[in-house]
């Protein structure tokens, strides 16, 4: 049963869940906590990853889905702060008066350098816990994170997607080749290919200049210069597709010849 001393953690509130015990009579015979197969044996479920809210997302809907299958069941939630030896044994040891197994909660136990490495000493003890324990450690170190997975019996990483920023209009590309400067558009067409932009953006970006150059005309090239320009760009595109030089090699030495 639940101790004093725990109990007194309870009742101060945020650190620690209430327990929550069901009043009903025990039934004759005993019945497991939770259907699931894997609450069987080692019971350690680990949610981390860079991405915190998802991996707290993670975490509680694990317990909100083994709640609803038995929603008498006591849970208990230990946040950084409450985490200590003492309340460590009496989490593992706890039992339920209906239920002889109790669903665990460590909440975030690294924001507390003192509660993880308590965690991290007590592993074994978590692991031989008749009750399911889960670890929520988003943006957990590498180390700490190996020594976690070695104990647990599933892992959940969610880790942030870096979303790369779509490149805006390249300006400095166009107008090297708006100012006819042969080495400032060579630089500039290696540049692009450098950073990911494919060759057919590029191309289609030098010969959109051209045309505009067409068009509206240009001091540096007037617009027989650019008509001129523009044909050039159309068979640089047509050679690439049949020849033994590629786009981006093409263009690259297309742009030492203006």
């Amino acid at each position: 049963m639940v101790g004093s001393d725990f109990r007194n953690q309870c009742a101060r509130g945020d650190d620690v869940q209430k327990l929550v015990l069901a009043r009903r009579r025990r039934p004759s015979g005993r019945l497991p906590l939770f259907s699931i197969r894997e609450y069987n044996g080692v019971v350690i479920y680990l949610f981390h990853g860079t991405d915190s809210a998802k991996a707290r997302a993670k975490a509680f809907q694990w317990i909100a889905a083994a709640r609803a299958k038995q929603p008498d069941a006591a849970y208990i939630r230990l946040g950084a702060d409450a985490i200590t030896k003492q309340s460590l044994l009496e989490a593992v040891g706890t039992q339920g008066l209906f239920y002889t197994k109790t669903l665990v909660l460590l909440d975030d136990p690294f924001d507390v350098k003192d509660a993880g490495e308590i965690v991290l000493e007590h592993l074994d003890m978590l692991a031989e816990s008749a009750n399911p324990i889960g670890i929520l450690a988003p943006k957990l170190l590498a180390a700490r994170a190996k020594k976690l997975e070695a104990k647990a019996e599933k892992v959940f990483k969610i880790d942030a997607t870096e979303k790369k920023e779509a490149r805006g209009f390249n300006s400095s590309l166009v107008d090297a080749l708006g100012n006819k400067n042969r080495e400032a558009l060579w630089k500039e067409v290696a540049k692009a290919l450098r950073q990911g932009d494919a060759p057919e953006a590029v191309h289609g970006l030098l010969h959109w200049k051209a045309r505009d150059m067409m068009q509206k005309g240009n001091r540096a090239w007037g617009k027989d210069g650019a008509r001129k320009l523009s044909v050039e760009l159309v068979e640089l595109l047509s050679d690439s597709r049949g020849g033994e030089l590629g786009l981006k090699e093409g263009l690259e030495r297309w742009a030492l010849t203006i």
